[in-house]
């Protein structure tokens, strides 16, 4: 990224000053440095059957809510793969109607379980390795965590965009342009 392209998606260009930075650029640029890391890592989707095996699992382990469980997967496959609550709350309510799971109440929280039937085919499903073990960064994966920490960084700034002040996102202007000066350093070193 160049510091004029930092410059162009932050910069206070507004109608009237009312808008303090154009938000098509900033989510176009966030969008295409995501595009450009999944590519490179072998993307970060995941098949609508991990979800389910990836519940399945967990909950063989323990009883869990379902931000118990995306975060478990989150963490367990290294960060590379976070499925959203919009595949893993259907998925839960899929397998409590298929009688695989059941759900109980607790501390205003819905609380997943295994059933008799779960087990059954959770024990079926034992030689099979968990979903998220073949998402997660191989030891020593060359980006791996270079895209999680990429991707962290996009959001950031576009919280600083949303949020900031136009003092904050001259700043978080700058800072961007460091970095990037600095992680072209690292290719220079030898």
């Amino acid at each position: 990224m160049s510091d004029s392209f930092l410059n162009d998606m932050f910069a206070s260009r507004g109608r009237g000053g009312s808008q303090p930075w154009p938000m098509n650029n900033l989510w176009e640029a966030f969008d295409q440095l995501k595009g450009q890391f999944e590519q490179k890592t072998g993307g970060s989707r995941m098949a609508k059957g991990d979800v389910r095996q990836a519940v399945l699992t967990l909950l063989a382990e323990s009883p869990m809510h379902g931000y118990q469980i995306i975060r478990e997967i989150d963490e367990r496959s290294g960060g590379s793969w976070k499925p959203s609550p919009g595949s893993v709350y259907p998925t839960l309510q899929l397998l409590t109607d298929q009688g695989l799971i059941s759900a109980s109440e607790s501390d205003g929280r819905k609380t997943y379980s295994l059933t008799a039937e779960g087990r059954a085919v959770v024990d079926a499903d034992a030689p099979k390795a968990a979903p998220w073990e073949s998402s997660a960064p191989k030891e020593g994966s060359r980006s791996g965590g270079l895209a999680k920490a990429g991707i962290d960084l996009a959001q950031a700034a576009a919280q600083v965009g949303r949020s900031g002040t136009p003092e904050q996102i001259a700043q978080a202007t700058e800072v961007l342009a460091e970095a990037r000066r600095k992680l072209y350093s690292i290719l220079a070193q030898d």
